[in-house]
């Protein structure tokens, strides 16, 4: 799958080419340095104890901004979406607001968890303050999943089922709460 997510990614670089640039301030960690608390997203969920087998997704952890950690080398637990977001990406800017919906709607049946790619810390919890977003994000911010996966440009999102297997991408924005609604009805069996 991983393979496939590089060839799908190289093959669209010109489609996302809107979202390939960004800028970091002064104020972005360290590689391995701790995001601060501070922030108004909420902290990552607990994951499972079990390891995902065979993992597609590429084996990294990650602090988040709200605080927790999360690993992609442990099943979520419940099935889950990730979304990778940056705020230098416009149309991120207007497909978070579609994510924080799901994740209002979907409660205790689907996780929704971020990504900030790219980015500066202070730039990312800015704009998700703007955007009325809380829920978590983790904190990449010299993009190295995006770098894993073979991503040049935002928005990307998968779909992992409770186990950690990778479900479903979509490469590119999603346009409306209904389609976000019916891939994870597709992709995760479950009904909002």
């Amino acid at each position: 799958m991983r393979r496939h997510a590089t060839v799908v990614g190289l093959a669209l670089t010109a489609v996302l080419a809107g979202c390939t640039s960004f800028s970091r301030d002064d104020e972005t960690p360290a590689p391995g340095a701790v995001p601060t608390a501070a922030s108004g997203l909420d902290p990552c969920p607990e994951q499972s104890d079990e390891p995902v087998d065979g993992g597609a997704v590429p084996a990294l952890e990650f602090d988040c901004l709200g605080g927790g950690t999360l690993d992609l080398t442990r099943a979520p637990g419940v099935p889950t979406v990730v979304n990778l977001w940056g705020s230098w990406c416009q149309p991120c800017r207007e497909e978070l607001p579609l994510m924080q919906d799901l994740a209002d709607a979907a409660g205790d049946r689907v996780r929704v968890i971020g990504v900030v790619s790219r980015d500066g810390e202070s730039q990312a919890e800015s704009f998700a303050d703007d955007a009325g977003v809380s829920f978590p994000s983790a904190f990449d911010g010299d993009g190295e999943l995006m770098a894993e996966i073979g991503l040049n440009g935002l928005p990307y999102t998968f779909f992992l089922a409770a186990d950690g297997s990778l479900a479903h991408e979509e490469l590119g924005p999603i346009e409306s709460v209904d389609e976000l609604t019916d891939l994870v009805a597709e992709h995760l069996g479950v009904q909002l």
